[in-house]
């Protein structure tokens, strides 16, 4: 029974994690799940540091099969809410933000892309907040070099790093959706954009394997703890203090891609 219980270990923490790390991991499971549920912008705090204990590109391999299983718990939740419009003028230029990251991924400094996540975020904010400011009875933005601008980036972010998250939530706020409009229809952009980054990871990166897969499993209690959590508190938060929250989350977001 001892080297079964063994072999059981090996095949679920094949990293050999320090307790620190599996704190890391664990944290990152929970923080997920609160992302997906509506609270975009949390995973940013960890993903560098994952990117730290298993590698920048393998991390990404790891984390994503995780993502999509958020994905899809937050579609069947919430899939009646999506503004589909928004999804649409978005996909193309993610689409293009995907070539781009393949083409220039070995290229680009990790820190130099990072800091141009970070500065289309702040810039996004500014434009958000000047809207606001501009009285709710002006449209939001609407030109085709804002959707361009955040699919694009969005797109290469998420190819990346996974870090997409605040970018989206940037733009959706921008757009003054409601909160549960604003979480179906994230919810809907990141299933359709993290499944078609599957077959770039597995393919083309090859990052992720029988071995990555059986590692996540570890973390699919927390997930859903995660997601369960995120869903109440969307519910009792009101429309204010949660589009506050999710700005507050996002310009944190800006400011750790500096760090």
């Amino acid at each position: 029974m001892n080297l079964d219980f063994q072999a059981l270990a090996r095949i679920l923490d094949p990293y050999d994690l320090l307790p620190w790390q599996w704190a890391a991991w664990i944290c990152f499971g929970l923080f997920a799940g609160l992302l997906k549920s509506g609270f975009s912008g949390l995973t940013v705090v960890l993903i560098p540091v994952l990117a730290v204990i298993f590698g920048a590109r393998e991390s990404t391999g790891i984390n994503l099969p995780l993502l999509c299983l958020g994905d899809v718990i937050a579609v069947l939740y919430y899939h009646r809410h999506a503004e589909w419009k928004y999804i649409l003028k978005l996909l193309p230029w993610t689409l293009a933000g995907f070539a781009a990251a393949i083409l220039v991924e070995r290229l680009v400094p990790v820190q130099a892309f990072k800091y141009i996540m970070g500065g289309c975020i702040i810039a996004g904010l500014i434009v958000m907040a000047w809207n606001d400011l501009r009285g709710k009875d002006k449209p939001p933005p609407s030109g085709l070099w804002f959707s361009a601008i955040f699919g694009i980036a969005g797109g290469f972010a998420t190819t990346i790093g996974n870090l997409a998250g605040a970018l989206m939530s940037v733009f959706l706020l921008s757009m003054r959706l409601p909160k549960n409009s604003f979480v179906g229809t994230t919810a809907w952009y990141f299933l359709i954009v993290n499944f078609l980054k599957l077959p770039i990871q597995v393919v083309l990166w090859k990052n992720i394997n029988a071995k990555t897969l059986l590692f996540d499993l570890t973390l699919v209690p927390m997930i859903l703890v995660g997601m369960a959590l995120g869903i109440f508190l969307i519910k009792v938060i009101p429309e204010g203090a949660y589009r506050k929250t999710i700005m507050a989350l996002s310009f944190l977001s800006s400011v750790l891609l500096f760090v």
